[in-house]
């Protein structure tokens, strides 16, 4: 299944906020959730760079962290090289993270083609996700000009996920499984995320492959103030730059430019609540470790 050339773009710099209570609760501490193990003995990040090794290799992966994040952050990327270790100075934000991540790459490949992956998600069928993945990635091969997303269907009218609304399909051709792109919309509110669930939406899972080349070119046009700070600054100027979102500053601007491959039942979920992660564990028949260790709480008094 491995892809020669594909280089692939690991996101672990947020600051999970959200799920700090509960990170807190299991540690002891309030750390981001990547590095948490939530469940089982990997974290977050440990299980995104198993997963993607089969497709990518070590040696062609990098991860994007934060310089605060090093001390929980070395133990777990032990099985990159060093120097695939991005170390950006503060989080500034999606767009950021992934220009500055760009930016790294492009010094060693230049025409790379990228995926990049968040480490924030759990996937169920991790050969049936990788599966897709590979497809997304043959279809940049065929048409580099575009970014091929990864879209989920949906289960629900959810608010806190971005949407894509497909269009038609590129081809009959079955090694094309791909589809245009009518709208991208990050985080509706209720009624029109039940619109775009009626419609046949699929949520943005933000797993995505494009061509290096013709990602900066598109970003160059839509963002030109930051391309040009980093081409100028390199790392320095990385904490000057506004925080931006890249799905909601950018790739909802450019959905002529997209196709999105739908994935159906991976049994992938975002973990960004406690709730997403609580139904996730209950499909698997498990129950989630705080509750066990209530549980335990609640006999022992």
């Amino acid at each position: 299944m491995a892809r020669p050339g594909v280089w692939a773009l690991v996101l672990a710099g947020g600051d999970g906020v959200r799920l700090q209570g509960l990170t807190r609760a299991l540690t002891g501490a309030p750390i981001p959730k990547q590095y948490c193990r939530i469940v089982g003995d990997r974290s977050m990040l440990e299980a995104t760079l198993a997963r993607t090794a089969p497709l990518v290799p070590p040696a062609r992966t990098l991860a994007v962290v934060n310089r605060d994040h090093l001390p929980l952050a070395r133990e777990q990327l032990r099985v990159l090289p060093a120097r695939n270790v991005l170390v950006q100075p503060s989080n500034r934000d999606t767009g950021p993270g992934i220009l500055f991540g760009l930016f790294r790459l492009a010094r060693r490949s230049p025409a790379a083609t990228v995926v990049v992956l968040p480490t924030d998600h759990f996937v169920r069928d991790e050969g049936r996700f990788l599966a897709h993945l590979a497809r997304a990635i043959d279809v940049v091969r065929r048409l580099p000009k575009r970014i091929v997303l990864l879209g989920i269907v949906a289960q629900r009218a959810e608010t806190g996920l971005g949407w894509v609304q497909p269009g038609r399909a590129l081809s009959d051709d079955a090694t094309m499984p791909a589809l245009r792109v009518r709208a991208f919309v990050e985080k509706p509110d209720a009624a029109t995320a039940e619109a775009m669930m009626r419609a046949g939406g699929l949520w943005n899972s933000f797993v995505m492959c494009f061509r290096l080349d013709a990602m900066f070119a598109l970003l160059a046009r839509h963002r030109p103030h930051d391309v040009a700070a980093l081409r100028r600054g390199g790392v320095r100027s990385h904490s000057a730059l506004p925080p931006w979102n890249f799905s909601r500053d950018f790739l909802a601007r450019v959905p002529r430019r997209l196709l999105v491959v739908p994935v159906g039942d991976v049994g992938w979920s975002d973990w960004g609540t406690p709730e997403a992660i609580e139904r996730s564990l209950v499909a698997l028949n498990v129950v989630p470790p705080w509750r066990r260790r209530r549980t335990r709480n609640e006999v022992a008094a």
